[in-house]
């Protein structure tokens, strides 16, 4: 996989996505990395892939663009402009690559904006797994940016911990 912290350098982004859930769950097997920048970056990190020799597949309806990066690997770099990324971008955990992800509260977020079925089975196990801190921590960022959503949270808890105790 292309080193995107080379690529990418003194540029904020994060690993989102199916990459990012290995920090807090079972891998599951993910066939793109998933990125996410503040919109007013796009134009300086797509220059950067295009000199590393990425290319553009595409638009994504969701917000951003597709990439085919120069090993092969395919790279989603969503852009957004919601209150919620600058913290997400600012407070990442490191994966053992060293790749700034995503911490567990935003992605959490994410994924129940996204409301797609394997982000739900992924919230499940992710909840499941996290300690009571990790789920203080979701709690206060889905309040704060996605409050008509708790309800839907408490109930993902109570599945994922349910999961785990099956195990």
């Amino acid at each position: 996989m292309a080193d995107l912290r080379n690529i990418l350098s003194n540029s904020d982004f994060v690993v989102v996505g199916g990459v990012a859930t290995r920090l807090y769950m079972p891998e599951r097997m993910t066939l793109d990395l998933d990125i996410l920048i503040l919109t007013k970056d796009a134009p300086e990190i797509y220059q950067r892939l295009e000199q590393a020799g990425a290319r553009r597949l595409g638009e994504l309806s969701i917000g951003g663009s597709s990439w085919r990066l120069e090993d092969g690997t395919s790279l989603d770099v969503l852009v957004s402009d919601e209150p919620w990324v600058p913290p997400a971008l600012s407070t990442p955990n490191v994966s053992p690559d060293g790749l700034p992800v995503i911490a567990l509260p935003y992605l959490v977020l994410m994924k129940l904006l996204s409301s797609r079925g394997v982000d739900i089975g992924d919230l499940s196990r992710m909840l499941g797994q996290a300690d009571d801190q990790a789920l203080d921590e979701i709690r206060a960022v889905v309040g704060t940016y996605l409050a008509d959503a708790a309800e839907d949270l408490e109930s993902l808890i109570v599945l994922g911990r349910l999961e785990v105790e099956e195990r």
